[in-house]
């Protein structure tokens, strides 16, 4: 096929019944699996956290409380949970989790305070994003950075405005929420109608200055792209901040501090992600690069009491080992496969695959992956890379396990997609 003249393919097809080899072809060489990677983290995950892990964020203070007014700071003691102010979950929406934190400071009758309001970061490292991202995605929405303290899953909706002719300058209208202490500056310009959405934020971790390249259609009153805070913990901590203003309960300041446990550990009450089979059903469904960062850290976290994605990887690499899958199958940078530098074999992927079938959480793994083609599938795209891994059952009642890895294709990737359901087809 012309796309497929200077492309690379891996594919690999077992019985998933018996184990038994359907067919291969390069099963053995590493490709870029882009989100197809979050496989092999979700399901590390889930065996090694637990389907019924929740992370947990901590509200506590010091000082003394007299007279209904706290003499002292307020903390908030992050965990990593990604799904703080998400709009997925009823109870993680932004107003039920800040009157959960009113609440907690009502029953201890705090109606007032004097110090400040800090937040915990410290069980994490510093570093938001891993290694191997590139700088077209980091500013936007599926380049969340991962820290300790999150929130509204780490992006934000910027709308813009297009004039009527083409090559007419944006102009940025609103940030909703609008990233703390950011301003952005638009570089893009108005393109010809129906060339869609061609706009890319670029704005780094902790940076104030930002910029908006690319095109959006001419005549767009309210265009709507979405990007990533590059902060999350002070954005976390200023939306806190503002509704216990609103509330009368106003802090001197908020701010970030890299300890790891609140002095005198004097705790109001926690906060609660949903279990972990629940934030993975988002992570599969939706492909949330922002959960499988967090995971990764958390594999780290839970095994050596700090957050860092070198030491998930690690971790997760020994643990598919110890299952029979060679360590250079799995050249692994993120948990989310965002990185162009990821390398997994067709191989690995359906190892993995097979070793999810025999596990007691594997209905909720097999429920959240997405129905592509008429077969429960995981799906990749990043540049140049298309993927699929997952499971179908034929009409004659065989279910095989599969994956589909294709690097370096030419041309459209909607044809490209269509190219590799063909193959696919052969099992149903």
């Amino acid at each position: 096929d012309a796309q497929m003249k200077h492309a690379l393919l891996g594919l690999r097809v077992v019985n998933a019944t018996t184990g038994e080899k359907v067919f291969e072809v390069n099963a053995q060489t590493g490709l870029a699996p882009a989100s197809c990677q979050k496989i092999i983290t979700s399901a590390a995950a889930l065996e090694l956290l637990g389907p019924a892990y929740r992370y947990e964020t901590v509200l506590g203070y010091t000082g003394r409380i007299t007279r209904n007014k706290l003499h002292g700071d307020l903390y908030l003691q992050g965990s990593g949970d990604p799904s703080l102010g998400s709009w997925r979950y009823e109870p993680t929406k932004e107003d039920r989790q800040l009157q959960q934190v009113l609440t907690l400071l009502q029953q201890k009758d705090i109606r007032k305070m004097e110090g400040e309001l800090i937040g915990l970061a410290g069980k994490w490292e510093q570093e938001t994003l891993p290694g191997g991202w590139i700088w077209d995605d980091i500013g936007n929405y599926y380049g969340a950075g991962s820290a300790a303290l999150n929130w509204h899953e780490n992006q934000y909706d910027l709308v813009l405005r297009s004039g009527s002719a083409i090559g007419d300058t944006v102009a940025v209208v609103d940030a909703r929420p609008a990233p703390v202490g950011v301003s952005l500056q638009s570089q893009a310009l108005a393109a010809a109608k129906g060339t869609g959405d061609n706009a890319y934020i670029y704005l780094p971790p902790f940076a104030s200055q930002g910029f908006v390249r690319g095109t959006i259609p001419v005549e767009e009153k309210a265009f709507v792209i979405a990007g990533s805070f590059p902060d999350p913990a002070m954005q976390l901590l200023s939306t806190v901040n503002d509704f216990l203003g609103r509330s009368g309960i106003t802090p001197a300041s908020y701010r970030v501090s890299y300890g790891k446990t609140i002095p005198g550990g004097q705790e109001l009450g926690k906060i609660y992600s949903p279990p972990l089979d629940s934030l993975n059903y988002w992570f599969m469904r939706k492909s949330i690069n922002l959960y499988g960062e967090a995971f990764l850290k958390t594999i780290a976290f839970e095994s050596t009491g700090r957050g860092s994605t070198d030491k998930g990887v690690e971790l997760v690499k020994k643990f598919w080992k110890e299952r029979g899958i060679e360590a250079s199958a799995l050249r692994i940078i993120d948990g989310s496969g965002l990185s162009p530098q990821n390398r997994v074999t067709a191989d690995a992927l359906v190892d993995v695959l097979q070793y999810a079938r025999g596990r007691s959480w594997f209905p909720a793994f097999y429920e959240a992956l997405p129905l592509f083609n008429q077969m429960k599938l995981k799906s990749g795209t990043i540049g140049g890379a298309k993927s699929f891994a997952g499971y179908h059952t034929a009409k004659d009642g065989t279910t095989y396990t599969v994956a589909i890895i294709v690097n370096n294709y030419d041309g459209s990737a909607g044809e490209m997609v269509r190219k590799m359901f063909q193959v696919l087809d052969e099992l149903k």
